[in-house]
């Protein structure tokens, strides 16, 4: 019983560094954001964005992140249906999620919904799970796809 209770207090911590991730994303706390990654991260936004994955910091990975999230009012993430496997000091962890984007603009469409799903692979390192894999597989982008300039005469259609 010992070993399974301990599975599970891992399993919750390692859910628990990636919902910190999602809420310091949200309330912009990119310290907190950076100390969810390992140094070195294995970046993959490919889905959504078209770039091969690459190695990169978490340092860039907090900063491109406030860069782009800069001009919104508001983000929200919103996760779930977890499954974690573990294997030792090492962890693949995936979930569900959708994350909307809110900036009010003179167009009335003021969000932007991305839905899909993400793979993370984590180690313990000095007794936290950090993320040192991290993949966003975009299923569908819902809403004004044109968020970040709402003041366009042509807002995107639903």
């Amino acid at each position: 019983m010992d070993d399974q209770l301990k599975l599970l207090l891992e399993k919750d911590r390692i859910i628990d560094t990636i919902n910190l991730l999602f809420i310091a994303t949200d309330s912009r706390d990119w310290e907190a954001v950076k100390r969810c990654f390992t140094e070195l991260v294995m970046f993959d936004m490919s889905s959504m964005t078209g770039a091969a994955p690459a190695l990169t910091t978490a340092q860039e990975i907090a900063a491109g992140w406030e860069q782009g999230l800069a001009p919104l009012k508001a983000v929200h993430h919103q996760a779930g249906n977890y499954r974690v496997r573990i294997h030792g000091d090492q962890a693949e962890a995936f979930c569900y999620a959708t994350a909307t984007h809110f900036l009010p603009n003179s167009t009335g469409q003021n969000t932007r919904t991305f839905v899909g799903s993400y793979d993370f692979r984590l180690i313990n390192e000095d007794k936290s799970w950090r993320i040192n894999q991290f993949t966003f597989n975009l299923k569908y982008l819902d809403g004004n796809t044109d968020l970040h300039n709402p003041d366009s005469q042509t807002p995107n259609a639903r």
